[in-house]
């Protein structure tokens, strides 16, 4: 029998990623846009929030982001290898679709030829291959959110903000992607907050879907989601999807009065 040396323990990254407590947003003008906001994203979780108009789910990403600061509570985001995607695709229309991946990286300093394996790597998992010489005009609306995903994607981001990145884009399109994302989600196990208006797309993506009231935002429910990673795209049409999914639209309606 051969003896094993004992393992010494490594001090491993922090799994909660962003952690909230208490958090409230007061803005200049006196509205409050956000109370009592407790949440935490662990690694390798997706979680998406869902709310009526104007509740604060975007000014919770832009705090997170480091964007805002909020006015009271706490709120630790445990790193900073932050990715952002926005509701617009926010490209640069003199720039090819390699060169406005890059980006991200060029502002971070990185070499020429680090900048170009990154956008290479990037382009390729968002399946854009074919399309790098490209300018945003000759893009569809997918492939200008995927050309944004694929420059966040540089960065090798440990946390990952969505602000309703899919909302204008057909279902069709929206469903691809979404599956795509979950796609990236499953191999790069970073953490993921994401905004949506749509309950079907929240409860598809996700790990846990978190339910905002009105004006103030504050979290009138919390729901797991229990379908495995990766996920089969049928299981939209589930009996247990649409229940689900009936179950956090009715918390929405509640927390909207």
């Amino acid at each position: 029998m051969t003896a094993t040396a004992p393992t010494r323990p490594t001090t491993a990254p922090p799994t909660t990623l962003l952690d909230f407590r208490d958090v409230a947003m007061q803005f200049d003008n006196g509205v409050t846009a956000l109370e009592h906001v407790d949440l935490t994203v662990q690694r390798g979780e997706f979680v998406t929030v869902v709310g009526p108009s104007g509740c604060g789910k975007s000014t919770l990403l832009r705090i997170a982001s480091g964007l805002e600061t909020a006015s009271t509570g706490s709120a630790q985001v445990s790193t900073s290898r932050i990715g952002y995607v926005f509701q617009d695709a926010t490209l640069l229309p003199w720039r090819s679709v390699t060169k406005n991946v890059e980006l991200l990286a060029e502002l971070h300093g990185d070499s020429k030829e680090e900048r170009r394996r990154k956008a290479a790597d990037a382009i390729e998992l968002v399946g854009l291959g074919g399309f790098e010489s490209s300018l945003p005009k000759q893009l569809s609306g997918g492939m200008k959110m995927r050309t944004s995903l694929a420059r966040s994607l540089t960065l090798d981001p440990e946390l990952f903000l969505f602000d309703e990145p899919f909302g204008a884009l057909d279902e069709i399109t929206r469903e691809r992607l979404n599956d795509e994302l979950l796609k990236l989600f499953t191999e790069q196990q970073f953490a993921g907050l994401f905004i949506t208006h749509s309950v079907s797309e929240a409860v598809y993506l996700s790990t846990r879907v978190v339910v905002m009231s009105g004006r103030p935002g504050h979290i009138v429910q919390t729901f797991d989601v229990p379908f495995p990673m990766p996920r089969d795209p049928d299981i939209r049409y589930t009996t247990e999807f649409a229940e689900l999914v009936g179950e956090v639209s009715h918390a929405l309606r509640e927390g909207h009065h």
